[in-house]
């Protein structure tokens, strides 16, 4: 190891091959010396084969220790295919997404056993969700700002929101020492296929939330959407930033994670205010001509959200 490598930080990545952790760890390998976790091995990775679900956050300290940040990405999800599968009920998910709950309890309780700085989670902009299905898509309200109350009408939400919470409890310095936390609220870090937006897509049942579908799911796409260059700067800045404390001398932030888009409807007031996030990306030029075909000339009404 060259002098300079050893002197970079060590960051422990959990959930590294997962698809956000294929997005960021190219960027941060170039500027630390990584330490990655996930449940299994592809190969072609360095990859440190660790339970996190299962795990006792006492068996893990070891594997903490001389960490400066952990970015937990690792997540369970209830079924085979993603947290969306309709194979099981939004009702059923309850006891998986606890699980998850557990797992960033056992992150963090680790992360504050051995030492460690900072701990950055990859937290959801489901965590804050029923304001967008409720509100934004009924025109009764534009933008959504990270320090209002999460509230979520699903349990993945819910559990994110929790994850938000319990940062909390550990940043705020009642368990003898402030461990520095934040949460990223991730949007839509996909690419945008115009073939899976239709006109002809049935709507989501009423009465309940507004959840979008056809050509509105794809404004709503646009406004979530963030970049991979977009993400790694984000989360960049999120190890980096030296203060990040709020108003009240907690080293505890929320940021919402998406690009500069036009139609965005989740502010990034945090995000560029604390952790000087400048992402310089706009779904509104990458996917222009997807825009113009599926918007412009589809006689669809106006407006960032909605059909």
């Amino acid at each position: 190891m060259s002098t300079e490598s050893a002197h970079r930080p060590v960051v422990l990545v959990t959930g590294a091959t997962g698809y956000m952790g294929r997005q960021i760890v190219p960027a941060l390998r170039d500027r630390y010396r990584l330490r990655l976790v996930d449940v299994a091995d592809p190969g072609g990775e360095h990859i440190e084969v660790v339970d996190l679900f299962k795990s006792d956050p006492a068996a893990l300290t070891v594997l903490f220790e001389g960490v400066d940040t952990v970015v937990h990405l690792a997540y369970k999800h209830s079924a085979p295919g993603s947290s969306y599968d309709n194979s099981v009920p939004a009702i059923d998910k309850f006891e998986v997404e606890f699980g998850n709950l557990r797992m960033a309890q056992n992150v963090y309780r680790a992360a504050f056993d051995a030492g460690v700085r900072r701990v950055v989670v990859a937290s959801s902009n489901h965590a804050a969700d029923w304001y967008e299905h409720t509100l934004v898509h009924r025109g009764l309200k534009d933008v959504v700002e990270p320090y209002e109350l999460p509230l979520a009408d699903n349990f993945y939400g819910w559990s994110k929101a929790c994850y938000e919470h319990l940062g909390f409890v550990y940043a705020c310095g009642g368990l003898g020492r402030s461990l520095e936390v934040v949460q990223v609220r991730i949007g839509a870090p996909r690419d945008l296929d115009e073939d899976t937006y239709s006109a002809d897509e049935p709507p989501a049942p009423q009465p309940g939330p507004a959840f979008p579908t056809g050509i509105a799911r794809f404004k709503r796409d646009l406004g979530a959407w963030l970049s991979q260059r977009d993400a790694q700067q984000l989360f960049i800045r999120c190890i980096e930033t030296e203060n990040i404390e709020n108003e009240h001398g907690v080293p505890w932030q929320v940021v919402y994670g998406i690009s500069n888009n036009t139609r965005a409807f989740w502010s990034l007031t945090s995000a560029r205010q604390v952790f000087g996030f400048q992402p310089v990306d706009d779904s509104e030029v990458r996917y222009e001509a997807t825009v113009q075909k599926l918007l412009m000339h589809g006689g669809i009404a106006g407006g960032r959200v909605g059909a």
